[in-house]
């Protein structure tokens, strides 16, 4: 499949704000991919497909992971929401013919990250919480860190961030968000 057809077919399965916030972090990925030397083009599918699997429901998110043989954590059973990545990471194949692992796993990773993440994987969480359509407070300050630091140091502050933002909503914190932020701040 195309690009061309891939972003059809996307648009034909989400809902129109999912289908915009696809494309911001799509074309985000693509800006940061340029500055930090990463492929652009992969960085572009990512983005694109990240959110794939959100044509479903939150409560069709366990059923759809237990189909793909997906592991639920105690985690994902409180927040199913988070299944989507997971789900998502396998469908570019299954829907969209994409096989390709590093695409696979940024996409895997864009929700919780990972301990270990490669520049992919980065950017393609970060570009999920600043493309244009995302409006909350903090996101210009997030936004502006693209100018200035390093990547490591982009996703420092972005962890640091989500884990705030869960904590003032009393959610669990995913322990791989934790060791994301752990490993960041250990290799420094």
């Amino acid at each position: 499949m195309t690009i061309d057809q891939m972003r059809r077919e996307l648009q034909r399965r989400l809902k129109k704000e999912r289908f915009a916030h696809s494309i911001g972090v799509a074309n985000t990925a693509v800006k940061l991919a340029k500055r930090f030397g990463v492929d652009e083009t992969k960085a572009y599918i990512a983005g694109l497909l990240h959110d794939c699997a959100r044509e479903f429901e939150n409560d069709e998110l366990p059923a759809q992971a237990q189909a793909r043989g997906i592991n639920i954590g105690e985690v994902e059973r409180a927040m199913p929401l988070l299944l989507h990545a997971y789900i998502s990471a396998q469908m570019i194949k299954e829907i969209y013919g994409v096989d390709d692992a590093e695409i696979a796993q940024a996409i895997y990773r864009h929700t919780v990250g990972a301990r270990d993440m490669t520049p992919l994987d980065k950017i393609i969480y970060f570009a999920d919480m600043i493309e244009p359509n995302r409006n909350y407070p903090g996101v210009d300050k997030l936004r502006a860190l693209t100018e200035t630091a390093d990547l490591n140091e982009i996703l420092l502050t972005a962890f640091t961030d989500t884990i705030a933002f869960v904590l003032k909503r009393n959610l669990p914190i995913h322990p791989d968000t934790v060791a994301a932020r752990n490993f960041l701040l250990l290799t420094k």
